[in-house]
This record gives structure tokens, sequence and C-alpha cells, in this order.
């Protein structure tokens, strides 16, 4: 073949713009034509743009739906289709991949070694096997742990490059007003605010080289901190991987949940707190089946809500964590059960008052019970979530996200966070594991520990 092999990307706007800038953007020896967008509304019909494409890409790279797999094969003679995007079904990796295949195409998947970067700094990487399993609070003890220490600490989160792609180059977020500034979105926020609450300097991005090169100028040591369930971008020394006691059957069922499983140096049973013993044990025993020699460490996610008081007698309505509850596939969350236990004489149910994109989420996801997700992913769907909490007669919002969402929505309506921290309840130690492998490191001289 005399030409370049022509590239098509499937993608969520994260993994696939990282995958091509690693491993696709300076290769003469193919040209990408196309990406495509799911799971995050309002990705699909852009550009990934010039500045960030480089120079063989002068026009960027145009961003469709992935509805559209079989026409932009077609249209674009597609040799090769590559996914890139996680917390989906073994079953949905295929069936993408039988589209492609039965349009024509060769079908890939990019692993750790090819887009890894490696960095100048200790790493310490957190994953999970699936969304929603309690990664956030486990970066978030384990990056104060770690300060505590005397470790001057960097979080990378995985990208959630929704807006301005060219702006989102590289982030760097200090403080609540870097949010505001930056025009982050619910997901974004539901991420990075607690980061900043607890002192955390927390780094985002697009290009994740250059990402990562900030973040080294600033800190000793590097925590990962990952989306969904997707394997590290930054080669770790150390890699954590969180289960859920609540799914102990999701630990091989999702791409790459069951990759992380076999790749941890270290497996966290995380929820134990919830989950009946014989849920525990069933996970501890499926994680086994895949990794034989990684530590398993228990762990509980206790909720707490500021003010139980005020959710008391009152009709609660619950708003949860987005991602968890949509592509996740929890019914409910946190905050469902939080309220339940505050006892709230009722939850309000708020998919009768639900319209636009939010009426569109809650058909696209049947399972979700009756909580309503944050999704507020630009200006018109956080309307769209503050018409439906008012709409829906409550006398009070519980919420299970991790952003301030009375000051996101300008509510007038009380709101009752509930907040979650990581707890270790047996097996092995985490401290302890980490504080084995810091000892292992060839510490610079300058390091104060």
């Amino acid at each position: 073949m005399n030409r370049p092999t022509r590239i098509l990307i499937l993608g969520a706007a994260g993994r696939d713009f990282h995958n091509f800038n690693r491993v696709y953007r300076d290769d003469p020896a193919v040209e990408v034509v196309a990406f495509t967008a799911t799971q995050i509304p309002g990705i699909a019909g852009r550009r990934y743009p010039p500045e960030l494409a480089g120079p063989r890409y002068p026009d960027g790279i145009p961003i469709g739906d992935q509805a559209d797999l079989e026409t932009l094969c077609r249209e674009q003679r597609v040799d090769r289709v590559v996914f890139a995007y996680s917390d989906v079904t073994h079953a949905e990796v295929m069936h993408c991949a039988s589209r492609a295949l039965a349009s024509g195409c060769d079908v890939s998947l990019l692993g750790p070694t090819a887009t890894m970067l490696a960095s100048t700094r200790p790493v310490i990487a957190i994953s999970a096997v699936r969304t929603g399993c309690g990664k956030s609070q486990v970066a978030r003890w384990l990056s104060s742990w770690l300060r505590e220490r005397g470790w001057r600490v960097a979080v990378l989160r995985h990208p959630m490059p929704y807006g301005d792609l060219v702006a989102a180059r590289v982030q760097r977020f200090a403080t609540l007003a870097d949010l505001d500034a930056a025009g982050c979105t619910a997901e974004e926020r539901e991420e990075y605010e607690p980061h900043l609450a607890a002192g955390h300097l927390v780094f985002a991005g697009v290009d994740y080289a250059e990402v990562l090169r900030r973040a080294e100028a600033e800190a000793e040591l590097i925590v990962w901190d990952g989306g969904n369930n997707d394997f590290p971008f930054v080669r770790p020394g150390l890699h954590l991987v969180l289960a859920d006691a609540l799914r102990p059957d999701q630990v091989d069922t999702h791409h790459p949940g069951e990759t992380v499983a076999r790749m941890a140096d270290v497996l966290i049973v995380n929820k134990i707190d919830a989950a009946p013993t014989a849920a525990v044990q069933a996970l501890e025993q499926r994680l086994r089946a895949v990794n034989a020699h990684a530590p398993i460490v228990r762990a509980a996610s206790p909720v707490l809500l500021d003010d139980p008081r005020i959710v008391a007698g009152r009709r609660a309505l619950v708003v949860e964590d987005g991602p968890t509850i949509t592509h996740g596939g929890m019914a409910i969350g946190a905050g469902h059960v939080a309220a339940q236990a505050a006892g709230a004489a009722a939850i309000v149910d708020p998919r009768p008052f639900a319209d636009g994109s939010l009426a569109a989420t809650f058909a696209a996801f049947p399972h979700i019970g009756p909580v309503l997700p944050a999704m507020g992913y630009g200006a018109r769907q956080r309307a769209e979530l503050a018409r439906c909490i008012v709409a829906s007669g409550a006398e009070v919002v519980v919420a299970g996200t991790p952003i301030d969402l009375a000051a996101m929505l300008g509510l007038t309506l009380p709101v009752v966070r509930a907040r979650y921290r990581f707890e270790q309840r047996g097996g092995a130690r985490l401290d302890n594991i980490v504080d084995g492998w810091l000892g292992t490191l060839n510490v610079p001289a300058s390091q104060s520990r």
C-alpha cells in the first residue's frame, strides 16, 4: 500500500485524543481521518483543532457520531478502526468491532506500552474495574497522606476536554476561581472541587505530555486519578485498582476494567460497609481469578450528610454523580442511601419533571432510579437541572455529587451535601504498602519526608 493507512478512532473525548497525540499525530505512515464520539453530549460535530492535531492536519480532524460508524468508514475509505474509550461491556466493544469489520475495516486496540507516558517523577496510579468504585476518595486520601509526609504532590486527572480544546490543552487548578475561569462542566467540577478543597494541586488537559511536564515542574510525586475504568496514561511505579463490593460480578465484564484488574499491583475491595459479606467474598474470589498476586485491601466508603436534620421528615430530591449513574450503570448512588438513612419523608422522583437533554438522558439509560444525574455539561443543561429540581416540588435537595450544587445552579432550596471518604477496614493496609514502595525509591537529596 503506497498511501498512509486511513484510521478512524472511536472515542469519548479523552482516551481517543491521548492515543492520537501519543501514537498517531507524528506518524507519516497513518492518517487519522476522523474521531467519533459517544457517552458525552455535545462532542460530535466539532473538530479536533489544528493547534493540537499538528502540522500534518492543518484543517484539524472532524469528530462524528458513533451512530454513523458505517457511513464514516465508507465515505472516508477507512482502513482501520481503533477503539479508544472506556467503561463499556466486552460485548459492546465487539459489537462496535463487528460493525467496523462488516464495513471492511481492520479493528485494533492500543495498549499500555504504546500509550503510557514516562515520568521523571514517581507515579502512583489509581484505576478501577468500573466507574463509581471510589477512585476519587482513594486519590484524595492518598494525596493528603503523602503531603503529610512531606511530599509535594500533583494530582493528574484523566482528561475531560468538553469545552474549548485549545484552551484546555494544559489546565492547572489550585483554587475554585480557576475552575470558574476555565468554564468547567459539572463532571469536571465533581472531580476537581474535592481535591482543591483538600488543598491539592490538580492538572488536566488534552495534550497529556504537556500536562505531565507542567506537573513534574511543580511536584515531587504524581498521583494519577483515573477516569471511568481506564488504564493509566502515565506509567506508574505503583498501580492501585478498585473494585466495588456492591457489584461483585463486574470484575471481568467491562473494557478495560478487566485489563486494569489484571495489571494491578494492589487491589482495593471498596464499599464493604454497604455490601453483604457474601458479596465481598465473591468479589475477592473473582479478583483472585484474574490476579493471584496483588495484595487485597478491604475498604469502606462511609457517607455522611452535612446536616441530616434538614433532611429528616422532608421530601427530598437526590442529585447523584453523573457518570456513576449513567454509563456506570448504578440505579442510585450515595445520595439516595444517605437521604433514606436521614429519615427523608419521601424521595421525590425527578423523572416526570425532566425536559430537554435530561429527558433524553433518562430515556437513554432506563436503569436509572428515582435520582437526578448531575448532567451539567453546559449552561443549557445546568438550566435544565435547576428547572427540574424546582418543578419537582421537593423541600430539600440531597447532593450525592461532590460539587457545590447550590452555587453552580443558584438554588434557593436547601442543599445538603453527602460526602464520602476512604477508610481501611481489613486485609492488607494501603498505608503500609505505599510506605514500603516509597522506601524503594531513589529519592533526590532535596526531598523532604
